[in-house]
């Protein structure tokens, strides 16, 4: 459930996800009328000081892409994607507006919002409706501002002029000279005629008033700046007391792979000093061997590691856990020994057990170990996927009684498990298959119950049902495994992670997890006549996915 946000609430975005690629999404709609939504990109003066960061249907992406135009799309009039670790330093807010493109006023738009969603899950929406408007023909809706953190703020501020006066509120171009008295905001008036700056040309200068002007309705510029040209004077939002909006715990989101160590069966390579990281292609024979430089070097990226198993390392695991190191690299490993050297311990070497320190650590692609001592709490695992265990640990039987077997059978998602306790290391694998540790922070997956190897026992988990009529095989249901712990998923070799778009389909029976965000129907393409001779492509009913960037889907390279 997201934060619901009122006119003038305000947040650190870092209190609502802990992500910085952000959808951003606006609904506004009135009969009749027609809206042009924008985003600008403004300063520390607040001003439109380049024009290249004003986002419109016209220039729908900032130079490097921080700021993205997407389109109508998920029930949203427009929508973009905000990258906020990419926006450059000199951008200190962006602003959110919706103007009128004709004749109208905003009192006569239908109930609408503007929301966030952050990893597939909506995480703050503020609702405005026309009651909160009168002779607006702008609105600035909300704005992300960067003071020490970016936060958001709900703005629901407007002026008559419509785009004209926001363009010159922003410091944009003047077209024709305005009159010696300040536009009023609300006026009811004609507004004077103003140009939107010439993209690609500098921006003009903002003309100095005689004395400070009040910031307009909804905008304060930061402490030390010099506040724009107003219309009118109004209380400023930023710098208002903070309204604390209703709280719910924040969405999670899939961290990113690590990066894949060295092919098996080759020693690390040892990169140049003073070199970044080596490139993609193998350096010649005796490149890098002579420090340019008399300080002492540090040792390679990689050195003394043990070298990992056939394969690893060609596809990084999804849903890795954060701060771990990738799976087959242990950290505070010794030296391994050299190639050819003799005796069982140094043959042996690379196989060793992988220390972190950690409760859920990945030995190797078909092998991972959870310890029971750190966290405190119990381990569900698949009956009979222990292969080793250290310690004081005790296994029984997890039943899920009457009710849960009865569904289980009807659903096709019945786990046999069993229950891991005490104080102790316990080692699972199950068929040779790849395993995958997955850290849910408060957001939800869905599984398959045939892809569950283990979970933390704090997860809530539950049959869900996919829309649809039918599907052969009892695909028809999946688990959808929520709260905050590890979700260990075991695949049919190495899987591939894809995001969600409107024309994503999947095979059933390949398909492994996906994010609980999306939706999901049966596309059935089954025909009767087609299907009654041989020859059938045997592809006849997919899943399709759908939902809002930053949803994903998990695809193995099997059909159960």
């Amino acid at each position: 459930m997201p934060r619901e946000f009122q006119r003038g609430h305000k947040a650190r975005i870092s209190d609502l996800t802990a992500g910085t690629d952000l959808y951003v999404g606006v609904q506004i709609t009135a009969p009749g009328l027609t809206f042009d939504i924008s985003c600008f990109g403004l300063d520390a003066d607040e001003r439109l000081s380049d024009d290249r960061y004003f986002v419109f249907f016209n220039q729908p992406k900032s130079p490097e892409e921080s700021i993205q135009l997407l389109g109508a799309q998920a029930g949203d009039t427009e929508s973009f994607r905000i990258t906020l670790d990419r926006i450059p330093p000199q951008i200190q807010k962006l602003s959110f507006t919706a103007t009128l493109d004709g004749a109208g006023q905003m009192s006569q738009i239908n109930p609408g919002y503007l929301r966030i969603v952050a990893g597939g899950e909506e995480v703050a929406r503020y609702a405005f409706n026309g009651s909160e408007f009168t002779s607006e023909r702008a609105v600035m809706l909300g704005d992300f501002y960067l003071k020490d953190v970016w936060r958001f703020a709900a703005v629901g501020q407007g002026f008559d002029g419509g785009l004209d006066a926001l363009l010159k509120n922003f410091g944009g171009e003047v077209a024709e000279e305005a009159p010696a008295a300040p536009q009023q905001p609300q006026a009811g008036g004609a507004a004077p005629s103003f140009a939107p700056p010439a993209f690609g040309a500098p921006p003009a200068p903002a003309p100095a008033p005689q004395q400070p002007q009040p910031a307009p309705q909804g905008f304060a510029p930061p402490p030390g700046a010099t506040p724009p040209p107003a219309p009118a004077p109004a209380p400023p939002v930023h710098a208002a007391p903070t309204i604390v909006a209703p709280l719910v715990p924040p969405g999670g989101h899939v961290p990113p792979p690590a990066p894949a160590p060295a092919p098996y069966g080759q020693p690390p390579q040892p990169q140049p000093y003073g070199q970044g990281p080596a490139p993609a292609a193998p350096m010649p024979p005796g490149y890098g061997q002579q420090p340019p430089a008399p300080h002492a070097p540090q040792a390679p990226p990689g050195y003394g590691q043990p070298t990992p198993p056939p394969g690893y390392g060609q596809q990084p695991p999804f849903g890795q856990v954060p701060g771990q190191q990738a799976y087959g690299v242990p950290q505070g490993v010794p030296q391994g020994a050299p190639q050819g050297g003799a005796g069982v311990a140094s043959a042996l070497q690379q196989f060793k057990e992988t220390p972190t320190g950690q409760r859920w650590t990945q030995q190797n692609r078909k092998m991972i170990r959870v310890d029971l001592g750190i966290g405190g709490q119990p381990v569900l695992a698949r009956q009979g996927s222990m292969v080793l265990y250290q310690g004081k640990v005790d296994f029984s039987y997890k039943g899920a009684g009457f009710a849960g077997r009865i569904v289980g059978n009807a659903t096709g998602q019945e786990m046999q498990l069993m229950r891991c306790t005490g104080q102790g290391q316990v080692f699972l694998a199950e068929n040779s298959t790849h395993v995958h540790p997955i850290e849910l922070q408060g957001d939800a997956i869905c599984v398959s119950a045939e892809n569950v190897l283990a979970f933390d026992e704090s997860l809530q988990y539950e049959v869900r049902r996919i829309e649809g009529h039918g599907i052969p095989g009892g695909a028809l249901f999946t688990m959808q495994f929520q709260g905050t712990g590890t979700i260990v998923v075991k695949t049919h070799g190495t899987p591939v992670v894809l995001p969600v778009t409107p024309t994503t389909f999947a095979d059933c029976n390949a398909v492994v997890a996906w994010s609980a965000a999306s939706q999901v129907v049966v596309s059935s393409q089954v025909r009767m006549r087609r299907n009654a001779y041989p020859g059938d492509t045997g592809e006849s009913v997919n899943l399709q996915f759908r939902g809002a960037p930053g949803n994903f889907i998990v695809v193995q390279p099997y059909e159960v």
